[in-house]
Order: C-alpha cells, then sequence, then structure tokens
C-alpha cells in the first residue's frame, strides 16, 4: 500500500493491528469501530462536518445507532447520511431506492443504491470526512464494501479522509475457501468486483485496504478497528448481538450458508428468499430430494463433512429475486453439524452437480448471473461438463494459495 495511504491511519490502526493475545477476551469483550473511535479515538471526528455511510447494522454494544452517538458527542457535526444496498433502514428489497429523511434526526439520507440512475454527490463537497459503518458477512458476493469504495472513488479527488469503523467477520478470519476472482469486476458492478475467495477471512477495514491499493484508489483511507476482535472468533463468540445485515440474513447459520449458496441465486432454484429460512434451503417445483439426496452421496463424503442435508418444503411469499411466489416447493435444508469441517462453497458446487445430474431436463443456469457470482465462466463449464469435482477443487486450491499471499499485507488482527 503506498504510504500516503498510511500516513493519517498509522496511530489508528496500530490500536488492533498488532497480533492478539493467547488468552481471548472476556464475552461482551470485543468493540465495534464506532465505540474504538468515540472512546480512543474522537479527535477524527471533533470539529469537522461528517458524512455518515451506514445502515441499521451501524450500532454499538447496546444497538445504539451511529449516527445518534455521533450527533451526541462533543464538538461533531454529522450533516449528510449515504445508504447502501438495503437502503438505510436495511429492510429494502427493490432494485431502485430514492433519497430519503432520517426521521429522528431530520438529516437527509442519500441513496447509493440507485439502480440506473446516477447519485447525486453533490453532498460530498460539504465534508470534511466520511465515516463508514457497515457489517459485512464474509463472502465475495456482498455488496456493501462496493459502497464504500464508491465513495471512496468519489472522495479521492477532493482529498477528502475515508474512516472505516471496523467490524468483525461474522465467518471469522482464518479460513479462506472457494475460487478467487483473478479479474476485477467493472467499476459499475458491486457483486463479487474485488479479487478475493468466495470466503475470504477479511473485515470489512481490511477489505477496504485491499481495495485502496489494488484498485489504484488512492483514497486518505483510516481504518478504526474492532477492539478485541480475534481471527478465530466467529460472531457468536464476539459478545455483539447479531443484527441481521440484510432482510434475508436472519441469523449466523444462514450467513454460513450464504458463503457458498449463493451460487444458486444464479440458477432457477430457489434459496429460500420469501421465507424465514433464507439461504438456508434450495428448491423447485420439480425437484425430487430423494434423488437429489442419491446422487449427493455418490460424491466423496468428505466434501460435505460439517453440515447436514435433508429434504424439506417451503413456499416462497413475495420473494426479492421473483422466484415461485406462492409457490410450494420441493427442496433440501442444510444445518451445520461442525463448522470447522464446513466449507459451504464446496457443499454447494457438490449440490448443483447432484441436482443438475438428477434433472438435467429441469436444472438451468442463468448464465451471466451465475458466471458473475463464480468469478468467470469455468464452474459453469465444468458443471455442465460433469468434469470431476477434484479437478475443480485442485483449481481451487491453487486460488487460495495465491489469495492468502495477497491478502496477508492488509490485515489488521
Amino acid at each position: 500500500m503506498r504510504a500516503n495511504h498510511l500516513t493519517l491511519g498509522l496511530l489508528v490502526v496500530a490500536i488492533g493491528a498488532c497480533r492478539p493475545a493467547p488468552a481471548p477476551p472476556p464475552v461482551g469483550g470485543v468493540r465495534p469501530g464506532i465505540e474504538v473511535l468515540l472512546t480512543d479515538s474522537a479527535y477524527l471526528v471533533r470539529g469537522r462536518r461528517v458524512g455518515l455511510l451506514t445502515n441499521h447494522s451501524g450500532v454499538d454494544r447496546l444497538g445504539r445507532r451511529d449516527v445518534d452517538l455521533l450527533r451526541a458527542a462533543p464538538d461533531v457535526r454529522v450533516v449528510a447520511l449515504f445508504s447502501p444496498e438495503h437502503g438505510f433502514r436495511g429492510s429494502a428489497d427493490r432494485p431502485d431506492l430514492p433519497d430519503d429523511v432520517d426521521s429522528v434526526t431530520g438529516l437527509p439520507i442519500y441513496s447509493l443504491y440507485t439502480g440506473a440512475r446516477v447519485p447525486d454527490l453533490r453532498a460530498l463537497d460539504s465534508l470534511d470526512l466520511l465515516l463508514v459503518d457497515l457489517q459485512d458477512v464474509g463472502a465475495r458476493y456482498y455488496t456493501y464494501v462496493w459502497y464504500a469504495v464508491f465513495l471512496m472513488r468519489a472522495l479521492a479527488p477532493r482529498g477528502t479522509p475515508v474512516v472505516i469503523l471496523d467490524r468483525p467477520n461474522p465467518l471469522g478470519g482464518s479460513v479462506v475457501q472457494g475460487n478467487m476472482r483473478t479479474v476485477v469486476a467493472p467499476k459499475t458492478q458491486p457483486v463479487g468486483f474485488l479479487p478475493v475467495a468466495m470466503r475470504h477471512g477479511m473485515t470489512i477495514g481490511e477489505l477496504a485496504r485491499l481495495a485502496n491499493d489494488v484498485l489504484d484508489i488512492g483514497a486518505r483511507l483510516i481504518v478504526v478497528p474492532a477492539a478485541g476482535w480475534r481471527r478465530t472468533m466467529y460472531y457468536d463468540e464476539t459478545g455483539l448481538p447479531w443484527v441481521r445485515p440484510s432482510p434475508n440474513l436472519p441469523d449466523l447459520e444462514s450467513a454460513m450458508h450464504y458463503a457458498g449458496l449463493c451460487l444458486f441465486e444464479g440458477t432457477n432454484l430457489s434459496v429460500g428468499r420469501g421465507t424465514d429460512r433464507a439461504f438456508r434451503i434450495v428448491g423447485a417445483p420439480w425437484l425430487d430430494p430423494d434423488a437429489v439426496l442419491d446422487a449427493l452421496r455418490g460424491g466423496s463424503p468428505s466434501v460435505t463433512a460439517g453440515v447436514e442435508i435433508q429434504a424439506t418444503r417451503f413456499t416462497p411469499r413475495a420473494p426479492g429475486d421473483a422466484k415461485y411466489d406462492g409457490v410450494p416447493l420441493r427442496g433440501v435444508e442444510l444445518h451445520v453439524t461442525d463448522r470447522a469441517r464446513y466449507d459451504p462453497p464446496r457443499v454447494a458446487v457438490a449440490l448443483l452437480a447432484a441436482i443438475r445430474a438428477a434433472h438435467p431436463d429441469s436444472f438451468a443456469f442463468r448464465r451471466d448471473w451465475f458466471d458473475l457470482l463464480a468469478a468467470d465462466s469455468a464452474l459453469r463449464r465444468a458443471l455442465e461438463t460433469a468434469t470431476p469435482l477434484d479437478s475443480v477443487w485442485a483449481v481451487w486450491r491453487a486460488d487460495r494459495e495465491r489469495f492468502n499471499e495477497r491478502r496477508a499485507k492488509y490485515l489488521l488482527y
């Protein structure tokens, strides 16, 4: 990373950059970046006109909103709010969100999830500093870091500092799984745009550091770390309350499966959107769960280690992906039994292969969307030609080795 990226951030990043002590923190001991900012680094925002890119996930350990905490802090002036996909309240499941006003503070909310419309960024001219506080979920497909990068690009020519208020990766930070995107996606594509693995094992602050460097953004970037977090910690070990990052990730288990089952978004199967089990289930009206499970059992048992897969039924109601609204579906449901052994991307690919083998005439890819999620067309072509999965895993293993080497210099914990 270039020197000018670090000049402002060295003192702040140093709070969490050293390797953690062996002893785990007490329950509730992890402090998200917003708390570290206000208790240890308030000088960054004092006397500044502050913009805040956040949503409902931007809260402290007691569930208090960042915007309210900042407004209550001495000599801090919040002047504008910015929202990512799903909106400021995190409940919208539509592709084009209008600008809004926060009913509590009266502050303007500038929506960055604008579909074909280019957002009006004149509000950035009034800022002395931008804060970013969003809960990433640890999977390449998730879009929140793109909105941070979007504003980093816009603010870099202005010389306005961007401060990432870091949060734990819910899936921990020591495990990397799946394949790696080797080519950066276009600037306008928020899904899976970074050259990282499907399960990347990085925090949003670390992803921003990587993006600032490999995308040659040149933003004045500072990362305020989440104090007390260790890379081996899953979210339910942090003591922090789970706030669903988006409408279809109700709990940590769904987030675990999402790291693999998001690939099914690029097929004609439902992933359970419009139910209370989103990303725990996949299904379709034509699916025969017993045939799929039989085909899955014909593969290597090590692939499905750590997860139980069984037949289920469900009916999506007003799903955001518009798949099978109100249609009773047959499918399979996944349940994590040993997360230390569970590899969500491998399981998802094995399940895709099993469904295609059981239903060659019914299963279909949504080609462009699947290839985007999978990084390129290689995985789809391997599945279409029934390539042995061991060959797929070998390519992925080489990808991960390269990625682990690349990501090392951006890690803060």
